[in-house]
């Protein structure tokens, strides 16, 4: 099979279309489309179904979809560790996490990465959803749990906590629960516990809301729920490593948090000696390090 025949089938599979897939390739849909037909002929089979609203694969063209996917993937590796061979980190690294630790702990830190590697391209990816390392849907990934792929390599960060929290403002304004049924007087900020985020902050948020306060704000990140508390509209579940990126916080209920919750870093074996992926892990330690040695400190 001629490879730049694969190629061209490739883009066209992802694209489910022959212009969206001359557009990534910068051919025209007529040069698209007569190399899909030559190798339909060439392989004595039909790959694609075509119809009005595009394109879909048939059962043989699935099957080379495959094959194509695995090799792209196969050539990714082998590019980024011919890159890697270099001393010089540079280059694009695939990072996903969840959007609360992405946007709250994360992004704030990586100025200093890039001052010690200007020529890295980072594409973050904040979603609760988990992302198929092994599949190479990410290089690296922080996550609020064990990773249960067994080709992966881990590392254990740390372990938080989900804890009430409010502003400086609220607390001299409005007052604090002294007790847990006292808060039902007061607002609470929180993940809706039926949707996708950490367990333990899903079950924290379920606990509490059972105290009827006349008034909640329910917002999908941690991140929204930060605002809400620093905008003193009540008080708001956050991980306790807030309290390390925002010391002016004041804890509420300090007997009430969530169980522990493991945060892990995780990337396939095979990028085990990408210096890219290596440059990042040992950035992310560092500052766990540091907050950890500021918490103690404190």
């Amino acid at each position: 099979m001629d490879w730049d025949k694969l190629r061209i089938f490739h883009a066209v599979a992802e694209a489910g279309s022959l212009t969206h897939a001359g557009d990534a390739l910068h051919l025209s849909q007529s040069a698209v489309s007569r190399q899909v037909r030559a190798l339909e002929e060439g392989l004595g089979t039909t790959l694609f179904h075509r119809h009005a609203r595009g394109l879909i694969l048939t059962e043989q063209g699935e099957m080379l979809f495959d094959a194509t996917k695995a090799m792209n993937r196969k050539l990714d590796t082998t590019a980024a560790r011919i890159r890697d061979s270099e001393e010089h980190v540079f280059g694009e690294l695939k990072v996903t996490t969840t959007t609360g630790f992405g946007t709250l702990w994360l992004v704030p830190r990586l100025a200093k990465l890039y001052e010690r590697y200007p020529d890295l391209k980072i594409d973050l990816l904040l979603e609760e959803r988990v992302l198929d390392l092994p599949m190479r849907e990410a290089d690296v990934a922080i996550r609020m749990k064990e990773p249960s792929q067994a080709d992966l390599i881990r590392r254990r960060l740390l372990n938080i906590r989900m804890r009430l929290y409010a502003s400086p403002e609220y607390a001299e304004r409005i007052g604090l629960p002294q007790k847990v049924e006292e808060l039902a007087a007061h607002r609470l900020i929180c993940q809706n516990p039926t949707t996708p985020q950490v367990q333990a902050g899903a079950v924290l948020a379920q606990a509490l809301l059972t105290q009827q306060s006349p008034s909640t704000l329910l917002v999908n990140s941690y991140f929204g729920v930060l605002q809400g508390v620093l905008s003193h509209v009540g008080i708001g579940i956050l991980p306790n490593y807030m309290e390390h990126e925002m010391p002016q916080l004041v804890r509420v209920l300090p007997d009430v948090e969530s169980t522990e919750v493991p945060v892990f870093l995780a990337f396939p074996e095979e990028l085990r000696s990408s210096r890219r992926v290596a440059a990042f892990r040992d950035f992310v330690l560092e500052e766990i390090q540091t907050m950890k040695r500021n918490s103690d400190e404190n």
